[in-house]
């Protein structure tokens, strides 16, 4: 009896456990890309909405498969748009919004992968039962039958329920984001009417600066704003596909049980065969799970390896922008020089001088605007035969790996279900191989090619500058007799500092180019080992549970065989969600550190806000006359919107990470 009540216990312990873990367990998420919109609040609601659209769009292959290699491609098509055209400050913000997405794609593949082999290895189960001459042919035939039916069934169901929750979500999401943005729009508009009464009793230069400083921060508002809901609404979706794939997985499980008892109650299938039969599905389970432990590892260290790499190369394209803009603005910096010392030497007179340097100017910036003209126009002639030559060959890729995936159709019919399943490893391990071999060519290749566009676009500016400033202002500076040769000397001491730095740019380039590239091996030595730490740390989790699994079904229990088999299905569905995950730790370090950020953020404001209100008492109680005081108040108040727009600029710092951990 003794024994017996531990068994209760150990069982009821074990159960308990594994319930309690699972709900911690979340996979499945949403695609989404955060924008910086600049529109009414009508168009910014239309397009948050349309954005949350488009993202369940892209998760509906998770339960209802479409052409996972086309939306693959097209997702990668966006690593061209943020290396040509992304601003250099929102480079890595893109580059992580499109890492979330390519994780998310990533676990739906999975799923589709881990639903496709289960039923599959069913199918062959029954297969091997008729050649083991434990079932009949025809009954093998009407179960295959109903499974697959029933299996169409499960599928139409989950898409029903997705389809329902997605509606539910989107009215919910859409409803807070409508809210919320109200709220901050009356906000700004009671903030702006104080400042309209405001700046009327003030001069209109410190009106102007204040108009702008407020706008600015309003602004700032409103991109935090839309960043928090995105953030949150990426979470809220997340949870939800996990609950669908959870429900899926369960219920794959119920399909293969409940086929298993009414075929041993019709006696279709004898007692012996049945339990032969649930326990094979036992052993073949855990060797799926291993499996697909296996290939999410796999997929997240190639994921990882390609971000890092991508990583780099927005480190080197940044360093080329600024490198640049160096180039430039040295050039330019020239032309007003050249004035400046001609005047200097006493060889201009005064009155011409502020004449040449407003022309100076509007050279330069003629100049400038079209450098950034040319530079957009090429990049996107660039942009268009990159992506032509990136989707040539990631399809041909494809469409090669779609044609080695049909010619494992064999390993259908084979007894040996091991050798089917180490047949998918090694597919599928080569295929990831392989297409992240292509993907880290064709992103290197671009980068390389903007390089060069770069390069010779910016070229041609500072030749421009250089004919400005010997074409046109060498030769005005000598109709006003200035010395010829003393503005030739001028002119080849400039030719010489272009020289100087030139090699000066080119010597931090090697040497940025190094540190990134040893960086780069050092993130990927790093991967590496987590990739095997990760590895043995689930092997142990699934060891474990095999061992739990095993003592449970040991254990001296008074259960019937219908009782013995609803545990093992209940059993199968906890461990089938004890599996690793792609893009959630993403998802939710990304809410976590926001939610981090907010709070923050909220307590510095609320310490301007009370610094203000203190000092406009101590102010009112000090100033008598009307004018002093409206220019205090001006001062003031302009100081409190520099505070808090430094507050929403100054995001949370990498030393800040650990904290939301």
């Amino acid at each position: 009896q003794v024994s017996y009540s531990h068994a209760i216990h150990a069982s009821g312990f074990f159960i308990a456990f594994f319930v309690s873990f699972i709900f911690t367990c979340a996979v499945f998420f949403i695609i989404y890309r955060t924008q910086i919109l600049k529109q009414s609040l009508h168009n910014e609601n239309q397009e948050v909405q349309h954005e949350l659209s488009q993202n369940h769009k892209l998760e509906h292959s998770q339960f209802h498969s479409g052409d996972l290699f086309s939306e693959d491609i097209i997702m990668n098509d966006q690593i061209i748009d943020i290396l040509s055209f992304e601003e250099s400050g929102n480079m890595l913000q893109a580059l992580e919004d499109l890492e979330v997405a390519s994780l998310t794609r990533a676990d739906a593949d999975m799923e589709a992968y881990r639903m496709k082999i289960c039923k599959e290895v069913i199918a062959m189960m029954m297969r091997n039962m008729v050649l083991s001459h434990s079932l009949f042919p025809h009954v093998e035939k009407r179960m295959s039958s109903i499974f697959k039916k029933q299996f169409l069934t499960m599928e139409k169901e989950i898409q029903d329920e997705y389809e329902r929750k997605m509606v539910a979500l989107t009215a919910e999401c859409n409803l807070e984001t409508r809210k919320k943005m109200e709220a901050q729009h009356q906000k700004a508009r009671n903030a702006n009417e104080e400042a309209e009464e405001l700046m009327k009793k003030m001069n209109e230069k410190p009106a102007v600066e204040y108009r702008s400083l407020l706008e600015r921060l309003h602004r700032l508002e409103q991109d935090h704003l839309k960043r928090f809901l995105l953030v949150k609404q990426e979470e809220y979706f997340a949870k939800a596909y996990r609950q669908l794939a959870v429900t899926q997985r369960k219920e794959l499980h119920n399909i293969f049980f409940t086929q298993i008892t009414n075929a041993t109650f019709k006696g279709e299938l004898n007692l012996e065969a049945a339990k032969t039969l649930v326990e094979d599905y036992s052993k073949i389970q855990g060797d799926i799970e291993e499996l697909m432990d296996f290939l999410q590892a796999n997929k997240k260290y190639h994921l990882n390896r390609r971000f890092a790499y991508r990583n780099y190369l927005i480190s080197k394209i940044q360093l080329r922008d600024s490198q640049a803009s160096a180039l430039i603005n040295a050039a330019a910096i020239q032309i007003s020089s050249l004035i400046n010392k001609m005047e200097r030497a006493g060889h201009l007179p005064g009155s011409h001088l502020g004449v040449l340097l407003d022309r100076a100017e509007a050279e330069i910036n003629s100049v400038k605007q079209k450098f950034d003209h040319d530079l957009k126009q090429e990049k996107q002639k660039l942009r268009r035969k990159l992506i032509t030559k990136r989707r040539q060959e990631m399809l041909q890729k494809k469409e090669h790996q779609k044609e080695q995936l049909s010619l494992g159709d064999p390993f259908k019919t084979m007894k040996e279900i091991t050798l089917y399943l180490s047949h998918w490893k090694n597919l599928l391990s080569d295929h990831a191989i392989e297409f992240e071999e292509l993907i880290e060519k064709l992103d290197n290749e671009a980068s390389e090619d903007l390089k060069e566009l770069l390069c010779s676009v910016t070229e041609k500016a500072v030749e421009e500058l250089k004919r400005v400033q010997c074409g046109v202002f060498v030769q005005e500076l000598v109709r006003l007799n200035v010395p010829k040769g003393f503005l030739l000397e001028a002119v080849e001491g400039h030719k010489k500092e272009m020289i100087v730095k030139h090699e000066q740019l080119e010597r931090e380039e090697r040497d940025k180019s190094l540190a990134a590239e040893e960086l780069l091996q050092l993130t990927r030595q790093k991967l590496s080992q987590e990739l095997e730490t990760s590895m043995t740390e689930q092997k142990k989790l699934r060891r474990w549970e095999q061992s739990v699994f095993m003592q449970l079904l040991s254990l001296p229990l008074s259960l019937s065989e219908e009782e013995l088999l609803r545990t093992r299905q209940e059993l199968h569905c906890c461990f089938s969600q004890v599996d690793s995950s792609l893009a959630w730790p993403k998802i939710r370090a990304r809410t976590l550190l926001q939610d981090f950020e907010v709070e923050r953020r909220d307590t510095e404001l609320l310490k301007v806000d009370q610094n203000l209100a203190m000092t406009n008492k101590q102010q009112h109680c000090k100033v008598k006359r009307t004018g002093s005081r409206n220019r205090n108040k001006i001062d003031i108040l302009k100081k409190s919107l520099q505070d808090k727009i430094f507050i929403y600029e100054d995001s949370v710092k990498d030393e800040n990470l650990n904290k939301v951990s």
